[in-house]
């Protein structure tokens, strides 16, 4: 959100109406917070372990979007592609992420999200990194898995790079594969929208997902997760190969599990005040990166989760190592299993839900013939 053109002012819209924290009372409405915003508060209202932060609403996005007048261009310019006409789509994506980061914030929206990211750092002793995440309204719906289709950014420290990064996050909406995944799945434009969460940073000594179901077969009596050293970017990439533990739900013992390479892990470097990706020794690599104890502990917050949004869930969560063991488990989103509900109705999802799940999704695509 950080430019060097003058900020403009604001069609009338209260402070309160860009800004929703975490814990702020307010109910998790999906139109105003996008998937992944809506997710961690509401997780955070049922008191389960959510790192702090606040979003920045969908009414920021849009007021956004209207004073910088390109509402109208965006429309029109998408009604006209065809999914297969990757060049064209390419060259749109590329004309509204420029309109995108090189038009003026509105002055209100600039300073109200100013005010909240001093307002969290306040919470802190010292200043703390904060990641910024992406929260579009086409996350999470029943019949579509929406993630991955916009950006994350890690570690990010200060005003004006999370200002920055925030206004990526608005631009990552019309990436390639956003807009193609939308006009393949019907997705309308109309009333289409971005949250961005604004969130302190999890040192992640270990990260992963867990689904509360076998999503290769639909058996709701087990839980599948997905472990790895440092934070899961690398696993999402293909890099890393992670553990995969298979958990009874009823006695939240492990049925079976395999060990994955997990070679390299992605850790904070505070001289560079940057994320660095560190080889992981043979002898770590060799034995699953979370114990008997936190394997029990992520089995049984996923089944919370499970109960609170009544249906099988597909968890992130991260293992942070500047908290005690006991406290150190964290959630950094819920939201409905999409893999084998897919496949089920014949569909294999174009982009897997979640940390890790790419493999899980090759999986089954190799089952049904499709690899």
């Amino acid at each position: 959100m950080e430019t060097t053109t003058p900020a403009v002012t604001a069609t009338p819209a209260s402070h309160a109406a860009y800004i929703q924290f975490f814990d702020g009372g307010l109910p998790p409405l999906h139109e105003q917070l996008g998937g992944k915003c809506a997710s961690l508060v509401a997780l955070t209202a049922a008191g389960m372990p959510v790192p702090p932060g606040f979003a920045i609403t969908t009414a920021a996005y849009d007021a956004f979007i209207r004073e910088a007048g390109i509402e109208k261009d965006i429309h029109e310019m998408l009604a006209k592609l065809d999914p297969d006409d990757v060049a064209a789509v390419d060259r749109v994506s590329a004309q509204l992420r420029l309109e995108i980061t090189s038009r003026p914030v509105p002055a209100e929206l600039h300073a109200t999200t100013i005010e909240a990211y001093e307002a969290l750092q306040s919470r802190f002793e010292s200043p703390v990194p904060v990641a910024v995440r992406s929260s579009a309204t086409a996350e999470d719906l029943p019949d579509a898995s929406f993630a991955g289709q916009q950006d994350t950014y890690l570690w990010l420290l200060g005003v004006k790079d999370v200002t920055e990064h925030i206004r990526a996050c608005w631009a990552s909406l019309y990436t390639s594969r956003a807009i193609i995944y939308r006009l393949k799945n019907k997705i309308p434009n109309e009333g289409l929208s971005m949250a961005v969460a604004v969130q302190k940073m999890v040192n992640a000594r270990a990260a992963g997902v867990a689904i509360t179901m076998d999503p290769t077969n639909g058996d709701r009596s087990k839980i599948v997760m997905e472990a790895s050293y440092g934070l899961g970017e690398l696993v999402v990439s293909g890099q890393v190969t992670p553990d995969n533990i298979t958990v009874d739900k009823v006695m939240l013992m492990v049925v079976k599990h395999s060990i994955g390479d997990k070679h390299a892990e992605l850790v904070p470097d505070p001289a560079s005040r940057s994320l660095v990706e560190r080889e992981v020794p043979a002898e770590r690599r060799g034995r699953l990166c979370i114990s008997d104890t936190e394997i029990t502990a992520i089995a049984a917050i996923a089944k919370r989760a499970e109960k609170h949004f009544r249906c099988p869930q597909d968890i992130e969560w991260a293992l942070d190592r500047d908290l005690p063991d006991g406290e150190n488990l964290l959630l950094l989103q819920s939201r409905p299993e999409t893999v084998f509900s897919s496949t089920a109705s014949g569909s294999i999802p174009t982009q897997s839900a979640g940390f890790g799940i790419e493999s899980i999704t090759r999986s089954l695509m190799t089952q049904a013939g499709k690899a």
